[in-house]
């Protein structure tokens, strides 16, 4: 077992922030910047592993602890070995610290001190989340990534709660550390934690909390609170200040971000890890992210539109299916149409980063990236 987590920074910029890196866990190598699919209840909702390593080329999947903890429980986990048994993934994991989804939880939770006492959305079961026992949840599970609990306020919090939420998340995370250090991995692998910078669109708020947490020495650094009500240009101008002031020699995940589009300026900006639900989630309801713009395949444009669902992609259903046939099967509500239009989206983002990764690495990003957002920003 590995002592800590490795990462390596190979390339910035000419013209920007962005970086190329790659990051060494027990499970595997995570070239940066990267794009997490997000695996909720241990599933990227209808894509199986193989096409998820073979078609998107997913180096590292997200779980999440709230969902996991709830359902199937840490008994069932524990006894399988841990999430990578459980679900037969083999390459690195991320998890989160449910913050987001007690947050989410409004009028089902209550913060103290001590933690968050929430209800189960599943049967109103009572729960409690601590610093420590989300980290005890965390190693059951066994991610290669953990996250510090934090409280998520969100994005248009007035000034008073933005700092007083901060506040509590950064004596929580004094707590979170103290217990990741006084514990161990439960299955033979390094787990590192992340803490997560949180502080709204304030200023003077988030360079407190970024520089509060660097004195951990931690891994590498989450930022988080961002993409939940806030104009974009509020969320860049705050990556601008975070990392400024975060180190340079860690990694930095934006958390919950975003578009395709977001995706880019946040590169831009110096962040090298990302994970969201929109490419499985809007992949579902029809809205498809391509090299060319945004389609909604619903449109009665593409009823007879024979070509490819995207000519620029290596994904096998791109080269395989056509707009007429997944229009035809997302109208008749068929399974394999949020199937394909999953693996389509999960590829594109992949693709993206990757692409982005190539400019970084060749020093022409920021030209490159000026031209893509025009590009991949349009409705079709």
């Amino acid at each position: 077992m590995r002592e800590r987590l490795t990462f390596t920074l190979e390339a910035t910029d000419k013209a920007s922030s962005a970086r190329a890196g790659r990051i060494e866990t027990d499970h595997g190598v995570i070239e940066t910047p990267v794009f997490m699919p997000v695996g909720t209840a241990a599933t990227v909702k209808g894509v199986f592993h193989r096409d998820l390593v073979e078609q998107v080329k997913a180096r590292i999947i997200l779980g999440n602890t709230y969902h996991l903890y709830l359902r199937p429980g840490l008994d069932i986990i524990g006894r399988a070995g841990g999430l990578h048994r459980f679900s037969s993934w083999d390459k690195p994991l991320l998890t989160d610290s449910g913050g987001f989804q007690v947050f989410s939880l409004a009028e089902c939770r209550r913060l103290t001190e001590e933690g968050c006492r929430f209800s189960s959305h599943i049967d109103g079961s009572k729960h409690l989340f601590t610093p420590e026992n989300v980290i005890d949840t965390q190693r059951v599970i066994g991610a290669d990534i953990m996250m510090a609990f934090d409280e998520c306020p969100p994005g248009t919090a007035p000034y008073d709660y933005a700092s007083k939420s901060l506040d509590l998340t950064l004596r929580w995370l004094d707590r979170c550390m103290k217990r990741y250090h006084e514990t161990e991995p439960h299955y033979g692998h390094y787990q590192a934690l992340f803490p997560i910078v949180q502080g709204v669109v304030y200023e003077d708020l988030r360079r407190h909390s970024a520089r509060a947490v660097t004195q951990y020495d931690a891994d590498g650094y989450a930022i988080g609170g961002l993409a939940v009500g806030e104009p974009a240009e509020d969320m860049y101008r705050m990556l601008e200040v975070v990392n400024e002031e975060l180190p340079t020699d860690r990694p930095r995940y934006l958390m919950g971000v975003g578009t395709p589009v977001n995706i880019l300026e946040a590169i831009e900006r110096g962040v090298d890890m990302f994970d969201c639900v929109m490419p499985t989630r809007n992949g579902r309801n029809g809205m498809l992210f391509t090299w060319d713009g945004i389609i909604n395949i619903r449109n009665k444009k593409w009823e007879d539109d024979f070509s490819p669902i995207d000519e620029n992609s290596a994904c096998f259903v791109d080269t395989t299916y056509t707009k007429a046939y997944l229009r035809h099967l997302t109208m008749a509500g068929e399974m394999l149409a949020a199937q394909i239009a999953s693996m389509h989206n999960l590829a594109f983002y992949l693709q993206l980063v990757d692409a982005a990764r190539e400019h970084i690495m060749a020093g022409d990003f920021k030209q490159w990236k000026e031209q893509t957002v025009e590009r991949i920003g349009r409705r079709r």
